[in-house]
């Protein structure tokens, strides 16, 4: 069996795969052509055209994150191989995390107390009934539904929404475009989570947007094609008394790096991270994939990416 990999710090990865499978021969992409071609299986993020076009008797591809839109938009990935990518893999914890900072971040007051402290302004505010701060989740994956579930254990109201219906104890779940409407015209911050599809491309545009209460936040850790950016900068406002929406705490982008001049880097309103709300954990990653090529080899039947939806 030959396996290669193909992502950063690609010979941790490496190794991890090879000490799981030590029958296996398991190579980088860094290795020569002549090597690394023919693999049984691909294990990779953000593969190279070459790296795809080059192979020819792919048993199946492990995408190795959550997002598979790069992956199925790369020239020369096989249409007869099947894929499957990581299903939360330890990300939903650290997802999870990030979202309750954000919730917690609105829900406390701290956007204001940082105004404050450049203005030396000492002002207790008021802290709400967690029931008073409903939450909206888009996006009832398998990271979605753990952050759902994250929130509501949390002590906060839950709606949550997807493309078709789903139950999820603790959260009152919603689907379809009604389904969306309600959601967004009751939550006090939305959260997205959401693959990046033609049905989900700025699906919080203008319109939308506009149908959150006044003073909602909007948390983005999910898929940076999800938001219409000009649509959230003019929700926001120019500065921070203005603007139907209170703040977004945003972690992808539709261009990433965020370009320097970009006017997310400097809004008051605004808080930017590097696309590192839940980096894919190595051991615990390793552990799917290695179940996901045992699978594989033993013939059995696995949930696999619909190229089609995207997801």
């Amino acid at each position: 069996m030959k396996i290669v990999v193909h992502i950063d710090d690609a010979a941790q990865w490496q190794a991890a795969f090879a000490e799981a499978l030590p029958q296996a021969t398991v190579l980088t992409s860094d290795a020569p052509k002549e090597e690394r071609k023919n693999a049984d299986y691909l294990a990779v993020w953000k593969a190279p055209e070459h790296l795809l076009q080059e192979q020819t008797q792919l048993k199946g591809i492990i995408n190795l994150g959550a997002g598979v839109d790069y992956l199925l938009k790369t020239p020369g990935i096989p249409s007869d191989v099947p894929i499957v990518k990581l299903r939360d893999a330890g990300m939903g914890e650290l997802m999870a995390d990030y979202v309750l900072y954000g919730v917690l971040h609105f829900y406390r007051s701290m956007d204001h107390y940082a105004s404050q402290q450049k203005s030396t302004v000492w002002q207790p505010h008021d802290v709400p009934e967690k029931a008073q701060w409903p939450v909206g989740i888009l996006g009832l994956g398998a990271i979605g539904r753990f952050v759902a579930t994250y929130l509501s254990q949390a002590g906060f109201p839950v709606l949550g929404w997807s493309r078709s219906p789903k139950e999820i104890n603790g959260v009152r779940c919603l689907h379809g475009d009604d389904g969306l409407d309600e959601l967004l015209g009751q939550v006090h911050s939305v959260v997205t989570i959401l693959p990046d599809t033609a049905a989900t491309k700025g699906i919080l545009n203008a319109e939308r947007l506009a149908k959150l209460p006044k003073g909602a936040s909007v948390i983005n850790p999910g898929r940076g094609s999800l938001i219409d950016e000009q649509a959230l900068l003019d929700a926001l406002g120019d500065k921070e008394g203005a603007g139907h929406l209170r703040g977004a705490l945003l972690d992808v982008f539709c261009e990433e790096p965020l370009p320097v001049d970009h006017p997310l880097w400097q809004h008051p309103k605004v808080i930017v991270t590097p696309h590192m709300a839940a980096p894919t954990p190595l051991h615990e990653a390793v552990d799917q994939a290695i179940d996901y090529i045992k699978a594989f080899e033993a013939g059995e039947v696995l949930a696999t990416v619909n190229p089609n939806t995207g997801y």
